[in-house]
């Protein structure tokens, strides 16, 4: 018996098959069955002939870490179908924290809401803190690079001491193992942009060895938008991680067209 049947439903099951008219079973929150159940019995029966019925969305770029700490219900984003998001993003998250630059952290957020107070130090207790009040989503929470930049050596314009760098690379090695599934850059920003690439491969090894990937806001989406691409392309080929990139646009009327060469180099880097 289910504890709910979606009846008559336009099924959409995101494998990209066109959609069929069909019914689901569902039995502990899961969905145990997809077919014909008009004979099986159901605590709930819930007709829906003429309504699509699809997974819930996962929105991979969301800066909603910093918003749901305000609206746990996150209407805006359940009303879109949304289930599922990716926070952390653009190389800034709201932990590791440190008390050196604690307030050039605060200083490096657009938007500080109520309950947002830094009073944790790393990313598990910082999710503790965030999941105490619940919330309407799944929320998978990426590591900010430029966080780790800043708790560790503020907002210096240079490459990290070899300390420094290791410091660092233990932060986002505790975070995935408290809870984060990878690594974000914002290199188009201080200071994400102060980095080299090789510091950027290094850190993504370690979201590699714990199984995380790696997210990033490229360093151009202008005149370099082709070498941002490749420079993310490479950090995925040495680190051994999958890549996702975050916006993909040719900023500026020159560059209008260079998207279609964009989506040819992430075509070539997939075979």
């Amino acid at each position: 018996m289910f504890d709910l049947k979606i009846e008559g439903a336009e099924v959409i099951d995101g494998t990209g098959r066109s959609g069929s008219r069909t019914d689901v079973g569902i039995r502990d929150d899961k969905i145990v069955a997809i077919g014909d159940l008009s004979r099986e019995p159901a605590g709930n029966n819930l007709h829906a002939s003429g309504k699509v019925l699809a997974p819930g969305f996962i929105d991979m770029h969301s800066h909603s870490d910093w918003r749901l700490w305000e609206n746990r219900r996150a209407e805006s984003k359940v009303r879109q179908g949304v289930t599922t998001e990716v926070v952390g993003n653009c190389g800034f998250s709201p932990a590791p924290v440190s008390d050196e630059f604690l307030e050039d952290l605060r200083g490096f957020a657009l938007h500080v809401p109520a309950g947002m107070d830094f009073r944790w130090r790393s990313v598990g207790e910082y999710l503790k803190a965030f999941d105490a009040s619940g919330t309407a989503l799944n929320v998978i929470q990426l590591v900010g690079h430029g966080t780790l930049r800043l708790s560790v050596m503020g907002f210096a314009r240079r490459e990290p001491t070899a300390t420094e760098l290791k410091r660092m690379q233990k932060l986002l090695a505790d975070a995935i193992e408290d809870g984060a599934w990878g690594l974000s850059t914002g290199l188009i920003y201080a200071p994400g942009s102060y980095a080299t690439t090789e510091e950027i491969v290094t850190l993504a090894e370690v979201a590699a060895r714990h199984r995380g990937f790696y997210a990033s806001h490229i360093r151009g989406e202008g005149a370099t938008l082709l070498d941002a691409v490749r420079e993310a392309i490479h950090v995925g080929r040495e680190a051994d991680l999958p890549v996702q990139i975050s916006h993909v646009k040719a900023a500026g009327r020159p560059n209008w067209g260079k998207v279609a060469d964009v989506l040819e180099l992430i075509d070539a880097a997939r075979d």
